[in-house]
């Protein structure tokens, strides 16, 4: 994680955000947002690695710049940082596309580490939004499995995504172009019933395509 976006609105918890990442990603350059619009003009200026993106806006909402982002850098790792735990908030978040969600009131060094597993493909999440989510896809799933739809070219796909690759790294791998990919991942999204990598993942994990420690 080279270029990081951080989208916040205070500046002093900006700073902490920023000396967090750099304490993750020795090296890294961390590029701030205070506003929406802000937000918004940077994922139009250029590309990130990782974006980490708070809710509460002055100007508007992060879920915004999330949309924003998936829409025009779909590569960049977009993770949620924000004060905001009740499951309306989690569920649009994870639902436009974020790949993980982390409450501001854990201890720092947790944070760090959980920024830091995205480098190997880990989802950013906080335990407990990590435990509502098991619980939601527990009562909520479907009673069948959706997972025996999938061809064996998409559990290829579903297991490299939740390694962490980019759709590029898939296509290198596989062999395959890069629109054949987005293809592929598209059918395994909409199949799955989800629409980010961290969900991705954790379904990766329950069908035993991957490990933690991949």
């Amino acid at each position: 994680m080279k270029h990081i976006l951080i989208v916040e609105d205070i500046t002093e918890t900006r700073d902490w955000l920023a000396g967090i990442a750099r304490a993750a990603f020795p090296g890294c350059e961390i590029t701030g947002a205070g506003t929406m619009r802000a937000g918004i003009a940077e994922v139009a200026r250029r590309d990130f690695d990782l974006a980490v993106i708070d809710l509460g806006l002055p100007d508007g909402s992060g879920m915004e710049v999330l949309r924003n982002l998936r829409l025009v850098r779909p590569e960049t790792v977009a993770v949620v940082s924000t004060v905001m735990g009740d499951d309306a908030h989690i569920v649009a978040a994870l639902s436009a596309g974020a790949d993980g969600y982390l409450l501001k009131e854990q201890p720092e060094d947790l944070l760090r580490h959980q920024l830091g597993q995205l480098a190997n493909g880990i989802p950013a999440l906080t335990p407990s939004i990590a435990r509502r989510i098991m619980e939601h896809f527990r009562y909520t799933g479907p009673a069948e499995q959706p997972e025996d739809e999938l061809t064996v070219r998409e559990r290829e796909m579903l297991a490299l995504i939740a390694r962490g690759l980019r759709n590029a790294e898939v296509a290198a791998e596989t062999g395959l172009a890069v629109g054949t990919v987005a293809s592929h991942i598209k059918s395994i999204y909409r199949k799955l019933g989800i629409s980010s990598r961290a969900e991705a993942a954790w379904h990766a994990a329950r069908m035993g395509l991957i490990t933690p420690g991949d």
